[in-house]
């Protein structure tokens, strides 16, 4: 049985090839694609803000994706991913061609010394639920009674 999967894709650097930061989100699911992914749903791409230090405003997005993978195995083809788009480690919350997170998982919640799912951020990054809530706002955060749509109207009500 294959897992979903929700994950946030967000850019906000160009890439030579690709192109401006939408257009390398909108690469980034072809290559899952062609990596054996199945993209079930994509959300709008958002332009938002940067957190940290960066200047650069980012294009943000969330997808519905399938795959027989494992949550580590899955985390390891997203890095490869980023990788293969020029990411390189360095200053958090900085300029980046690519950043993938795993956000929800259908199996539910997932915690190793790697990855949290769901994502440790979710509730309080507007710029992972605003896409999210378009694509997967009925989508129950583990542990918990409440729905993507009423983490983001949590978020929206303290702003």
């Amino acid at each position: 049985m294959p897992n979903v999967y929700a994950i946030a894709l967000g850019s906000n650097r160009p890439h030579g090839r690709y192109g401006a930061p939408a257009k390398v989100i909108a690469a980034a699911l072809e290559a899952l694609r062609e990596r054996g992914i199945t993209i079930r749903r994509v959300a709008p791409t958002f332009a938002t803000a940067p957190l940290g230090p960066s200047e650069r405003r980012f294009a943000n997005s969330a997808a519905l994706i399938e795959t027989p993978l494992a949550p580590p195995a899955l985390l390891s083809l997203l890095k490869e991913t980023e990788r293969a788009f020029g990411r390189r480690r360095g200053r958090r919350w900085g300029a980046r061609v690519l950043d993938i997170d795993i956000i929800l998982w259908s199996g539910g919640a997932w915690h190793d010394r790697r990855l949290a799912i769901p994502h440790r951020q979710l509730a309080h990054r507007a710029f992972v639920l605003d896409p999210l809530a378009c694509i997967a706002g009925d989508w129950r955060i583990p542990g918990t009674a409440l729905r993507v749509r009423h983490l983001r109207a949590r978020l929206e009500k303290a702003a």
